[in-house]
């Protein structure tokens, strides 16, 4: 048996598999997520552990000892500074937090060539400007950190007793060279960052450690149970879901929304306005166009409205495409893809008092859709060919969420082809536990683990058209409201 266990923003999900790939079993635990300031995002490492013991249990039961290994996936560009036992010396801060928008001065500083290697445009919440961040204004725990880990690495650290990272993650901390896959030492001393922070690389698919006895007896598994490296949670997913291969165009949502294509080689985008990171198997990499605001934003709308799921399914869709005119910028933590502007926020607009509750919930979701179709609008301006996306992530709404899923057919305007949600949900997870596989040498080669995963089979095809002057109203307002 395999275990994945994948470290979300808000919740970690653990998926045990036997050797076929077939679930065995499954758990998940939530944990907080904190602003102690406006516009931070930091959750506590330890709530995270916590968290992972639940799920872990959850799916594993008393059969702890068959499980043979363990991958981990996880949130990416988050930064937890750790001592040399790997104890947190503060919260983490995560890939939501936009304190650091001072801190990308120093990236517009950076030699053309430096920058050109790390082949990111810079952004906040990502971990080179985090980390530049803490050492300016908590310079006490930054000093005395032995290690700043991405939160999977920490995890594993917990475990095992050892540090280490690979590239899938580090490749998303604006502190590597892309274009030599190692870290990007020129580019942390020219930044005035310390390099001897930074975690030894580790193949995603290798063995970075193995089960320590004290978190083999919490976890309720065995002593020296094999640990691989794992990969940053879009990776994993890809591997979870078979996306290993140019030419497919994934569409995952969940906290926040991406847009991926595999590629074979690195190619950063000349425009600045996606991303390009490594996958979970050497000589592949992907470029990503990343929404900060997907579930994130319609769960705040959901509480703020005070709705129910039910609610919002069926009072947004009583109400007819284009929302009555009301639009929604779902921009509450700033933006990436294509705006990468930390001070940008939400809005309704054009509010009447004809206008009910439903109008401002299906407003939301049109706002999403309206987000991720820019998303994907940038993406192919890099000449990606996409005829059609694969849909996958835990926030396209399971069986009750047909409706929405429809909405994003229509207004992405092609079809969205679906994995059962026992695979789309727990994409990460299950990328994870392949790797455990793969580092194990339960699979000789990731081709022996990838015919694991089927072809989607069932899709949903665009049925309505009248999405178009209210995505023109939608790509509008921000640079009327930013100007």
């Amino acid at each position: 048996m395999l275990l994945g266990l994948d470290l979300g923003t808000s919740s970690v999900k653990a998926l045990l598999l036997d050797e076929g790939g077939a679930p065995l079993g499954q758990g998940s635990a939530s944990y907080a997520v904190r602003a102690p300031r406006p516009g931070w995002a930091e959750s506590s490492p330890e709530d995270w552990w916590a968290a992972v013991l639940e799920a872990t249990t959850a799916a594993v039961g008393r059969r702890g000892a068959e499980v043979t290994a363990l991958g981990l996936s996880g949130q990416m560009h988050g930064i937890v500074l750790a001592d040399e036992l790997g104890l947190p010396l503060r919260s983490a801060v995560l890939w939501a937090d936009a304190r650091s928008g001072a801190e990308l001065a120093a990236y517009r500083r950076l030699d053309e060539d430096l920058s050109r290697r790390l082949a990111n445009p810079p952004a906040v919440g990502m971990a080179g400007p985090s980390l530049l961040w803490l050492r300016d204004h908590e310079p006490d725990a930054y000093t005395s950190a032995r290690w700043a880990l991405q939160p999977k690495d920490w995890l594993r650290m917990r475990m095992t007793g050892e540090a280490a990272t690979e590239p899938s993650d580090a490749s998303a901390t604006l502190l590597y060279d892309l274009l030599a896959d190692d870290w990007a030492y020129a580019a942390v001393e020219d930044l005035g960052l310390r390099a001897d922070i930074l975690a030894p690389l580790v193949p995603s698919a290798c063995v970075a450690g193995t089960l320590e006895g004290e978190a083999a007896g919490e976890l309720g598994l065995r002593e020296g149970l094999p640990v691989a490296a794992g990969a940053a949670d879009t990776a994993a997913a890809m591997l979870g879901a078979g996306l290993l291969r140019p030419g497919p165009v994934q569409l995952t949502v969940g906290t926040g929304g991406q847009l991926v294509t595999p590629k074979n080689r690195p190619e950063p985008d000349p425009h600045g306005r996606t991303h390009l990171y490594r996958a979970a198997l050497p000589g592949l990499w992907y470029s990503m166009a990343a929404v900060q605001n997907a579930g994130l934003a319609l769960e705040w709308v959901r509480k703020v409205l005070g709705a129910s799921w039910r609610d919002v399914y069926e009072e947004a869709f009583a109400v007819p495409p284009g929302s009555g005119g009301v639009t929604f910028l779902p921009y509450l933590s700033g933006e990436r893809t294509p705006r990468f502007d930390p001070g940008a926020r939400g809005a309704w607009t054009g509010l009447g008092l004809d206008h009910t509750r439903g109008h401002l919930l299906r407003a939301a979701l049109e706002g999403v859709a309206f987000a991720l179709r820019e998303a994907l609008e940038a993406l192919e301006d890099l000449g990606t060919i996409a005829p059609e996306l694969r849909l996958a992530g835990g926030g396209t709404g399971g069986g009750s969420g047909e409706p929405w899923r429809q909405l994003l057919a229509d207004v992405l305007g092609r079809p969205l082809w679906l994995w059962p949600d026992e695979i789309s949900s727990v994409a990460s997870a299950r990328g994870a536990a392949f790797l455990a596989g793969l580092a194990s040498g339960l699979y000789p080669s990731v081709e022996d683990a990838l015919p694991l995963t089927p072809e989607p089979e069932s899709h949903i095809r665009p049925r309505e058209t009248a999405y178009e002057a209210a995505y023109e109203r939608y790509k509008e307002l921000y640079p009327r409201l930013y100007r």
